[in-house]
């Protein structure tokens, strides 16, 4: 299912999945109905994870109404977090890079500052982060992870004296 909706240049969990072509995905972005389909898919997927996307230009986003309910099921469910990586990589494969940025940030924010998402914590920062592909906004997520991580000297996404200076 989320193979069709959000595919990849590399091959998945499921086996049956062809992976994209570079050639397919300029087609794509050439389409505004597939692209406006894509984006459709997206906010469906953030619905299911208790999210709103609430500015389509930026990629904004907050919790939706029935937030506690569906951080429940994130918690729970680890099968989630390979969702959501697969959704981070094909927004960056697709043009969408600051939908990514905000969807991680997003993850950072619930799981190291709002400390709602225990469970999805180690995913937020070993996977989804380095799903940006923008080395400057990679870096400003980061820090910004360091800056809320706890303890902060067993922070290990990125050596602590560039953090340190980093502006």
């Amino acid at each position: 299912f989320l193979s069709r909706l959000f595919p990849l240049r590399e091959r998945g969990m499921n086996l049956r999945a062809k992976p994209l072509t570079w050639q397919e995905i300029q087609a794509f972005k050439k389409s505004k109905e597939v692209m406006q389909r894509f984006v459709r898919a997206y906010q469906l997927m953030l619905r299911f994870y208790g999210i709103i996307l609430i500015n389509q230009e930026t990629g904004e986003l907050k919790r939706a109404e029935n937030w506690a309910e569906r951080f429940q099921n994130l918690n729970r469910f680890g099968h989630n977090n390979l969702r959501i990586t697969r959704i981070l990589k094909c927004l960056g494969e697709m043009g969408y890079e600051h939908y990514q940025v905000h969807l991680v940030k997003f993850f950072l924010t619930e799981t190291l500052v709002k400390e709602t998402l225990p469970n999805v914590k180690s995913s937020a920062l070993d996977y989804f982060l380095f799903t940006i592909r923008s080395r400057r906004k990679r870096r400003e997520l980061v820090h910004y992870a360091w800056q809320h991580f706890k303890p902060r000297d067993r922070f290990v996404w990125g050596p602590h004296d560039k953090l340190l200076k980093y502006r």
